[in-house]
Formats: structure tokens, sequence, C-alpha cells
């Protein structure tokens, strides 16, 4: 199976609250703030990892992964870390930030798939950065293929993939017939989320995404890596969104203790205005 992932590095989620938002909004500066890959990102490529390969004999591939990710030069550390942990190419389509929306990645994603044609193409459910959530939706809405989102499991069968996806209330199962686009939310990294072909249904992973040996880390400096102008793959690239301002919220008052439950009502009544 040949599944390609789409990855974004996005700015270290644990240290969101040292965003700085500069005079007059009109950007948000990241300054000094580690980038990370998008965690539902490695989610996914762990997840193809598992497809295509034999999970008791790992380094006995039965497909290949690619990745690709959108941005300036330095976006190869993030391409770099994902062929260590077990990619077999990468992609990086030359970017920057701004030049991107949700419409012209999935556009653009749509022009890669269609190159290299994919059996799957396997994403994190949304970055944690925008969480817009629509890139996979409207990739396969392009593509024509059908689709499973938020998926929490995933099982390869012939020509198809038995997806069970999380929703309200429980798991819901789907079989998607290949190719077929899958976007995974965190419980598919869980020891018995995905299964290949070749792997025995009681063999158990190791609970979340792998590490890369020093040896990998290496080797993956071998791997090969292509560079692709945006230009290349789409001809509109005019913004559909645009952010016009950034704006932190208000500070929130201290707040304040109360003697007694009938003093706890006033309040909420004269002051908060809640009830």
């Amino acid at each position: 199976m040949k599944i390609l992932v789409p990855l974004k590095r996005v700015a270290d989620p644990d240290n969101a609250n040292k965003i700085k938002i500069p005079a007059g909004g009109a950007t948000i500066d990241t300054t000094g703030l580690e980038w990370k890959p998008n965690p539902f990102d490695e989610y996914a490529l762990e997840a193809a990892l598992r497809l295509t390969e034999n999970g008791a004999t790992p380094k006995a591939r039965g497909g290949e992964v690619i990745v690709v990710t959108f941005g300036p030069k330095e976006t190869e550390t993030t391409l770099r870390a994902a062929l260590a942990t077990g990619a077999d190419r990468a992609i990086r389509v030359d970017a920057k930030d701004e030049e991107l929306d949700g419409s012209i990645v999935a556009k653009a994603l749509r022009a890669i798939v269609d190159k290299e044609k994919p059996d799957a193409v396997v994403m994190g459910k949304q970055a944690v950065d925008g969480d817009s959530n629509q890139i996979g939706q409207m990739l396969a809405q392009h593509l024509g293929w059908p689709q499973a989102t938020f998926a929490a499991t995933i099982e390869e069968e012939d020509g198809a993939l038995l997806v069970g996806r999380e929703v309200d209330g429980g798991v819901i199962t789907l079989r998607v017939k290949l190719p077929a686009l899958v976007t995974v939310d965190l419980r598919i990294v869980a020891p018995s989320s995905v299964y290949s072909k070749q792997t025995k249904r009681d063999f158990k992973y190791n609970d979340g995404v792998r590490f890369a040996a020093l040896p990998a880390i290496m080797a993956a400096k071998k791997k090969p890596l292509a560079e692709l102008k945006l230009s290349e793959l789409v001809s509109d690239t005019s913004l559909k969104v645009q952010y016009s301002r950034f704006e932190a919220p208000p500070a929130r008052k201290a707040g304040i203790k109360v003697k007694d439950v009938a003093e706890l009502v006033t309040r909420l009544k004269n002051e908060a205005k809640v009830l």
C-alpha cells in the first residue's frame, strides 16, 4: 500500500500562552517558540507506518509512506524527522504561511495525489494552531474519494479500509473502498488501533508514536526529499481566507470570595448577570 501523509509544523502548543500580538494586530509573533510537528499529523504518520508493515517485523515493509509539507526551507527539519521515524520519501512545497489557506493546500495536495497516485491519504483531523478541521474533507471532495474522518481504528482489508470513527456517543464503523482518505484522532495510536493485512490481530503495538533511533536519524539524511513550487501545483493562489486583525482576549478579573450561598446568588444575579 502506498500512503501519502501531509504534515504541518506548528508552534509548540504547550507554550501557546507565550504568543505575542504586536501593536496593530496585523500578525502573531511566535519569536522564541519551538516548532514541532502537529500532533495529529504525527498520529497519522504512525497509522500509515502500521498500515505498511508487519508489526512483528516492522523492518520488512509492505508498502511506501510519503510525507509532504508546505513551508520554507526550515520546514525540512520536520520532514527529516518523519523520514527518521520510518517514512520513505518526502516532498516540501515551497511556500510561506501567509500564502496559504485551507483551499489552496487542499488543491495543491490534489495535484500531488494526481502525480503520486497513492492508495490512501492519511492525515491528522486538524492542526492545533488554526483548528479548522477542513483540509481532509476538502481534499476528499476534490478527489471524489470516499472519506472517513476522526478515525480511532483502521484495519486493512482487500481493496478497502475498515475504519472506526469517533462520533458523539461512541464509535461508528465504516468500510471505505480504496483509494480513500482518512483523518485520524488521538486514539489511533493505541496498541490495537491499526492493523495491516500482514500484522496478526493479537499483536499489540507500544502505546503512542514511535521514536527514531540514532542510526535511523543518520539514515534519514540520505532519503529522497523533493522540492516543489506552489505555483507548479495550483494556478490560482489567491487567498479565500484572510486575517484582517488579531486581538488578545480581554484579561480576566481576579476571583473573589463570598461568605455564603446567599451572597453568591446575589453577585451572580446583579454583577455577573448570569441568573
